[in-house]
């Protein structure tokens, strides 16, 4: 899967510019919009993207935390790009916005990044 580089030259944004984004794949399919960035505040570094997907008309959406580093940020369009079909994101790991997951877990970051196919950061 692509790394979360976004440029050659360092880019900073503030988080909240980046809410909203939409988050489509190669094939241009629709796959949600940024709902939050989750920062680990140890490293300082964003761990995830928390995306909305699925749902009509914005009911019945589910959430779901992408590991930064499997998304790819376009950022003069504002759109990141995840490499996984509807069909995969559908069998995502998600949770609905009453019943977040522990994102300090280690055994479901591990499931997770495994599952989006990237290697957790290394702590530090």
């Amino acid at each position: 899967m692509a790394s979360t580089t976004v440029e050659t030259q360092p880019i900073v944004l503030t988080a909240s510019s980046l809410k909203g984004c939409a988050v489509k794949n190669h094939h241009g399919d629709e796959l949600g919009k940024v709902e939050e960035l989750m920062v680990d505040l140890t490293t300082g570094r964003v761990g995830y993207c928390v995306i909305s997907f699925g749902g009509v008309l914005g009911i019945g959406n589910k959430l779901y935390a992408v590991p930064f580093k499997a998304m790819k940020l376009n950022v003069p369009d504002r759109i990141f790009r995840l490499e996984i079909t509807k069909a995969k994101l559908a069998e995502a790991p998600g949770f609905d916005k009453d019943t977040w997951p522990d994102m300090v877990d280690t055994t479901w970051g591990t499931r997770l990044h495994g599952f989006y196919g990237v290697e957790p950061e290394p702590k530090g």
